[in-house]
């Protein structure tokens, strides 16, 4: 019987990693800061310009992601006529500040107070508008 030649996916070990996953647990893969991952964006957002813009314009989005098979949090849509996840996406211009992916059987608006807030108060805390 042949050996396998690689793991599961990065991806699909992040995905499955328990968050409370110790260091030394026998089954941890890949832990994953979210808070680091969330400043990240926004920090490269800020090193992106050499001078403060006077304006940020902030686009909030929230659009289907289909779903094939019987993934856990799977939800039919009416709205987009499928089963989907509802991810959110915050841009300012071409770059991307936010993304949180989400179920679908919630308002389209669901969490978009609270990443806004974390936000302009981390851009704030830079000196941006």
């Amino acid at each position: 019987m042949r050996q396998a030649a690689a793991g599961k996916s990065t991806l699909n070990r992040l995905e499955l990693t328990r968050s409370e996953a110790a260091a030394d647990d026998r089954y941890k893969k890949i832990a994953v800061d979210e808070q680091a991952i969330d400043r990240m964006f926004l920090d490269l957002f800020v090193k992106s310009h050499r001078k403060p813009p006077k304006r940020i314009v902030l686009d909030l989005d929230a659009t289907d992601d289909p779903i094939h098979g019987e993934q856990e949090g799977r939800f039919f849509h009416g709205y987009y006529n499928n089963y989907c996840y509802l991810p959110l996406y915050i841009f300012a211009g071409d770059e991307l500040l936010c993304a949180r992916l989400r179920r679908s059987n919630i308002d389209a608006s669901a969490g978009t107070v609270e990443e806004l807030e974390r936000i302009v108060e981390h851009l704030r805390r830079r000196g941006l508008p």
